[in-house]
């Protein structure tokens, strides 16, 4: 799914004109990008946890000559889905097989 099909869906279901929906989409995202930038963590209830990391230097090796790199400290994006997300995407009905 694309930035372009959740355009068209928020203006589907709400009702709103395309214009609009693209300018609520982009204020989300923008929101979230932003949060995420600072170091924050961004929870959506339902759907699960955006969360930045740190990753400290580490001894890493060029698969091509094999000779051993330090690789630079960096910080990574994390997603970790809601319990409902993931019975969601599982088919999870909540009920145990026997």
């Amino acid at each position: 799914m694309t930035k372009a099909d959740i355009v068209e869906n928020v203006s589907r279901t709400c009702g709103f004109a395309k214009k609009e929906s693209y300018d609520l989409v982009e204020s989300v995202f923008s929101i979230v990008k932003a949060t995420l930038e600072t170091g924050q963590e961004v929870k959506i209830s339902g759907f699960g946890k955006f969360e930045v990391k740190q990753k400290n230097a580490r001894r890493g090796r060029n698969p091509q000559t094999g000779e051993s790199i330090i690789l630079d400290p960096r910080r990574v994006l994390t997603f970790k889905p809601s319990n409902l997300l993931r019975a969601a995407i599982n088919g999870d009905t909540g009920q145990e097989s026997a």
